[in-house]
C-alpha cells in the first residue's frame, strides 16, 4: 500500500484558486502576479498576506484597509475556503468539536483540547477513512475522498480564530490525528505541514503526525528536514491481534513498522510516541505489556494508553483502572515512559470520528 497522493487543492469552487493550499512561496507569486496585471501598488501584497497569515482572515470582506473594488476582485479571482460549521459541541471539561461541512458537503471533524498551558487541535486528513481499524468510529464510516490541502489548513485557521475567541490563546500544539489516515494522503498533508509551519507559523516540534503504520509515508516524514513528531497508532505488539485489530498489519507488519520507526529516530533524534488503547479483556494483559516491552527495546519512545472509546455497533469497552495500573506497572518497570491519557469530551463524542458516526446513525450527517 503506497501513500496515495491526493488533489492539491490548487483550485477551489467555481475555479477559484484555493490560496489555503498554496505553500508561502506560491502563494506569494499567485497574488503578486494577478496584483501587478491588476495595475496594484506593491505593497497590496504584503497587506494580503498578513490578512491571511497572521489575521487568519475568513474572507476577503474582512481586509478593511484594501479598497472595495479590489476585494471584489479578489472575491471573483480566489477563495479562502468553503467550510461551515454543520455542527458545534462544547464539553463540561472544555473541548470543543467541530463537524465541518465542505464545498461538496461533506462533513469532517476538527477538535479544540484545552489543557492549563496549551490548546491543542486534532483535525482531520480524509473524509472517513479505508484501513478498517476495528475500534475506530472513522473506520466504521468508510472512505468517501481525500482532503486537499486548502481543505486541511482551513480546519487550523478556523479552529484558530476559535480558540482566541474560546481560550484567549491561540493553538499551541496541531496533531494530525482526527479522521483519516494522514500518510494515505500524502501529497496533501506534507503541502498543509509546510503551509501551517512556513505560513501560518505553526513550530514543526508543535506539529505531530499519526499512523497506523503506513511505511512509506513515515521515511517521507523522516527525509523532512523539518523535526515534525511522529506518532504510531500500535494497539497490539502482538503481530496476530494487532492483524485482528488493525487490517495495516498485513501489509506493514510490526518488524518492517519498527524498523521504519527506528530510521526515522535516527534522522530526527525525536521521541516517538505510541497510542495504545485498552480495550477490556483483549489488548490490556500484563503478558502483552511484556511483549510491548520488548517491541520498544531500543526505541526512544512515550507510549499514551487510551482507555477505549465505545462505539456504536461495537460490544467493547475500556479496561478498568486495575488491568490499566497492571499494564502501566509492566512499562514502568521496563523503562518505557507512560501515561494514561484522561479522556476529554466524552460527553460530546469527541474521539475521533464518534460525533459523525454518531449523527450518520441517527440520520443527522451530511
Amino acid at each position: 500500500m503506497s501513500p496515495a497522493i491526493g488533489p492539491a487543492g490548487s483550485q477551489g469552487p467555481a475555479n477559484r484558486i484555493a490560496l489555503l493550499g498554496q505553500e508561502p512561496d506560491g502563494l506569494r507569486a499567485v497574488l503578486g502576479a494577478d496584483l501587478e496585471s491588476w495595475g496594484e501598488p506593491g505593497y497590496r501584497l504584503a497587506q494580503l498576506v498578513r490578512w491571511i497569515e497572521e489575521h487568519r482572515a475568513r474572507s476577503f470582506d474582512e481586509m478593511t484597509d484594501l479598497p472595495a473594488g479590489l476585494r471584489s476582485r479578489l472575491t471573483d479571482r480566489f477563495s479562502l475556503g468553503e467550510a461551515r460549521a454543520a455542527f458545534e459541541a462544547r464539553s463540561e471539561d472544555g473541548t470543543i468539536k467541530h463537524l465541518w461541512r465542505l464545498s461538496d458537503g461533506i462533513q469532517v471533524e476538527s477538535v479544540l483540547i484545552p489543557t492549563a498551558h496549551r490548546v491543542t487541535l486534532c483535525l482531520s486528513s480524509q473524509a472517513g477513512c479505508a484501513l478498517g481499524c476495528r475500534f475506530c468510529a472513522t473506520g466504521e464510516l468508510g472512505f468517501t475522498r481525500q482532503l486537499s490541502a486548502a481543505e486541511i489548513v482551513e480546519q487550523f485557521r478556523n479552529a484558530d480564530r476559535i480558540s482566541s475567541e474560546a481560550f484567549e490563546r491561540p493553538i499551541g500544539n496541531v496533531v494530525y490525528m482526527g479522521m483519516g489516515e494522514p500518510f494515505a494522503n500524502a501529497g496533501p498533508v506534507f503541502e498543509s505541514l509546510t503551509i501551517l509551519h512556513r505560513g501560518f507559523g505553526v513550530g514543526a516540534r508543535r506539529i505531530t503526525v499519526s499512523t497506523v503504520g503506513l511505511v512509506p509515508g513515515i521515511r517521507m516524514l523522516g527525509e523532512r528536514p523539518e523535526p515534525f513528531r511522529l506518532a504510531v497508532s500500535l494497539h497490539a505488539a502482538d503481530s496476530a491481534l494487532r492483524a485482528e485489530l488493525m487490517p495495516v498489519e498485513r501489509k506493514y507488519p510490526l518488524d518492517e513498522l519498527m524498523e521504519a520507526v527506528r530510521d526515522y529516530q535516527a534522522r530526527k533524534s525525536r521521541r516517538v510516541s505510541f497510542e495504545y488503547a485498552m480495550i477490556a479483556g483483549l489488548n490490556d494483559s500484563v503478558a502483552l505489556a511484556r511483549a510491548l516491552v520488548q517491541r520498544l527495546e531500543g526505541i526512544a519512545s512515550y507510549v499514551n494508553l487510551i482507555p477505549y472509546n465505545p462505539i456504536p455497533g461495537r460490544d467493547w469497552g475500556p479496561s478498568p483502572p486495575d488491568r490499566i495500573d497492571a499494564f502501566v506497572s509492566v512499562l514502568e518497570a521496563g523503562g518505557v515512559p507512560t501515561a494514561v491519557r484522561t479522556p476529554r469530551g466524552r460527553d460530546i463524542a469527541a474521539a475521533c470520528g464518534q460525533l459523525r458516526l454518531e449523527r450518520a446513525l441517527s440520520g443527522q450527517a451530511d
